[in-house]
């Protein structure tokens, strides 16, 4: 029986996916096999020793300690894609709110409930200051063509607006999926000094912490509508507010303010609501536990932010698994050592990423407990597990 903890409430369409003979599944379980969760953080958490695996139902990880799960042998997974759509239609709901100054309007129009008779009139002689623009027409700049980027892409296009791309490191999946309407920039100033809108698609890294600076707004054309659904670490605050002071950004949408940024004239926050949908928070459950369960039942690692991607059908009597240190001649250790004690390879497979290797290899008949335990000696096994 395989014991599967959840740190959060988890849709019930995914968990149900987990059949009850096979798993037990509780938000208190001791050692558990493997954890789902969405928001917990578990960093000051005490890992278990009986701890495989993790899935968190979303995108973001930065409530997982990786380091730390990576040194263990625990393959983290993450779910990229399952609330695309959900985030995609918020998007696209704010640029329609960006462009016609709606939030102020609702809350004008909520302010005049005690005028009586003369709200209709009173309601007449305002609406213009709450005028903006249609978006038919206009030129949106993305950065990002993932999943949510992709998206967006097609459907902004579908709505009449010229949609101008960039992406070093788009995939091929992605690439497929775009529009053969969407134009490809070859660098981030030629969609930044294009774009009347601006939607923001990137993760939030080292690297790309506070991407958009003064230098990036300098870029940007007068009046420019920008959407940050990614992070708002993404955004320099400082420049954001010299930008819309100084009338280049027109209104900033973010779904992730700061009490910095929400002092900002401008600025329409959000309470990250992204994924804040049914249809989204069933996606990322489902996806979570197939990916949770391919990997308990059959070794198999795909969407894993620690851990290379590595999938092979079953063959064989007996599926062995091993994480290692990436260094020479680990995988031939591995190897001569089956072979010394006669044991025949059916089917191999090794991937790498960074410092971590992995391995699935089927072989003919049982490995002796006491086999396994030398295996588990060698000098750069993180883990071995037999299925």
């Amino acid at each position: 029986m395989l014991k599967v903890q959840t740190l959060d409430k988890i849709s019930s369409k995914g968990l149900d996916l987990l059949p009850r003979e096979q798993y037990e599944v509780a938000t208190e379980i001791p050692e558990p096999d493997a954890i789902i969760l969405r928001s917990f953080k578990m960093h000051d958490m005490q890992l278990p020793e009986s701890l495989k695996a993790v899935a968190r139902a979303g995108a973001g990880i930065n409530n997982i300690p990786i380091d730390k799960c990576t040194e263990k042998g625990i393959v983290v997974f993450n779910t990229p894609g399952a609330n695309a759509n959900g985030v995609k239609e918020l998007v696209l709901t704010g640029m329609f709110i960006a462009s016609r100054d709606i939030p102020k309007g609702l809350e004008w129009v909520k302010s005049q409930i005690d005028q009586g008779d003369q709200v209709p009139k009173l309601i007449e002689k305002k609406k213009s200051t709450f005028s903006g623009p249609e978006i038919k027409g206009k030129t949106l700049g993305i950065i990002g063509l993932g999943a949510i980027g992709a998206m967006v892409a097609n459907d902004a296009e579908a709505l009449g607006m010229d949609v101008i791309g960039y992406d070093p490191f788009i995939s091929v999946e992605s690439a497929w999926g775009l529009s053969s309407n969407i134009a490809r920039a070859e660098g981030l100033e030629s969609v930044l000094s294009k774009a009347d809108y601006l939607s923001i698609h990137v993760p939030l890294t080292d690297k790309t912490r506070g991407m958009f600076d003064e230098e990036k707004f300098s870029m940007m054309k007068k009046g420019i509508r920008i959407m940050n659904f990614a992070r708002g670490g993404l955004v320099d605050n400082t420049a954001l507010a010299s930008a819309i002071d100084e009338g280049i950004v027109a209104k900033y949408v973010t779904d992730f303010p700061d009490a910095e940024v929400m002092k900002l004239k401008n600025v329409i926050p959000l309470p990250h609501l992204g994924a804040s949908t049914p249809e989204s928070t069933d996606n990322c459950a489902t996806m979570g536990v197939d990916q949770l369960r391919d990997y308990l039942e059959k070794g198999n690692i795909t969407n894993s932010v620690n851990f290379p991607e590595c999938s092979m059908s079953l063959s064989g009597d007996t599926r062995l698994i091993i994480a290692n240190m990436n260094v020479p001649n680990m995988l031939g250790q591995i190897t001569t050592f089956l072979a010394d004690k006669n044991i025949n390879i059916v089917d191999m497979l090794n991937k790498s990423r960074d410092n971590i290797a992995y391995s699935i290899i089927d072989v003919e008949g049982d490995i002796p407990d006491a086999h396994l335990e030398d295996i588990k000696n060698i000098e750069g096994i993180i883990m071995l597990r037999v299925i």
